[in-house]
């Protein structure tokens, strides 16, 4: 198993991306402290994974609650992190004469300021291991713009800058630090882009030159590759999974 006996922590787990990643870092062997905003969803995620999966109720955008989401970790399954998954995060999908400030801030406190205060506080404890992986969940939409995006392509476009500068500082400390830039995902969300920001279906589809949505558990994967050993060499990447968008 690729993650056997190693200590993770996943947040926005409650559904899909990160549901997806920390059922799979449990298959694959990890002792995972599965997060979410919403306690109950995360909850549900631990009860039908295989393998050790314990749940908390975190909002990310809190730091007395990441702080106590690793402390939890620590009671859980003793000092020392070794995989940390940032998959929490919103969308916001107004152009920019649309977006409130409430609406920008929230934004950017959830992608970009919660990747921050889970990162800070992960990294003394892989410090004290001697290392350790941190996976952040960025999109091509910090790569490319869409229409109707401007606050989520710009908190995006944050995380993946801040995960290059990241894994400069720590990576004499034998910490990788990588992010994940999906296409669109079959996920709740698709529900949310066909609702409030006009796109059909058959628009999101088409955008991809592959011809369809990846599933949530393709993006898993990409994060465990990210996560486990065989990706030891790579640190400061953004890894694209989009069905060839970046690409058109």
């Amino acid at each position: 198993m690729k993650l056997a006996e190693k200590i993770a922590v996943v947040t926005g787990a409650g559904s899909g991306i990160g549901r997806a990643t920390a059922q799979l870092f449990g298959q694959e062997g990890a002792r995972v402290l599965a997060t979410d905003v919403n306690g109950s969803a995360a909850e549900e995620t631990a009860r039908e994974a295989d393998g050790e999966v314990a749940a908390m109720e975190v909002d990310v955008r809190d730091e007395a609650a990441v702080t106590a989401m690793f402390e939890r970790s620590t009671a859980l399954y003793g000092g020392g992190l070794d995989v940390l998954a940032n998959v929490a995060g919103t969308q916001s999908l107004t152009n920019a004469v649309e977006t409130t400030l409430e609406s920008w801030d929230d934004t950017f406190a959830v992608n970009t300021r919660g990747v921050f205060l889970c990162c800070k506080h992960a990294i003394p404890l892989m410090q004290r291991n001697g290392g350790g992986v941190i996976v952040n969940l960025a999109s091509v939409a910090g790569l490319v713009g869409f229409r109707k995006r401007v606050a989520y392509c710009a908190s995006k476009g944050a995380v993946i800058a801040f995960t290059r500068a990241l894994a400069l500082d720590h990576a004499a400390e034998g910490i990788r630090v990588n992010a994940v830039c999906p296409g669109t995902v079959d996920t709740p969300w698709v529900n949310r882009l066909i609702e409030e920001a006009g796109d059909t279906m058959e628009e999101l589809v088409a955008r991809q030159p592959m011809g369809r949505l990846a599933s949530a558990e393709e993006i898993a994967h990409a994060v465990l590759y990210a996560a486990s050993d065989e990706a030891a060499f790579m640190t400061g990447s953004a890894l694209v999974i989009d069905g060839g968008i970046t690409a058109a």
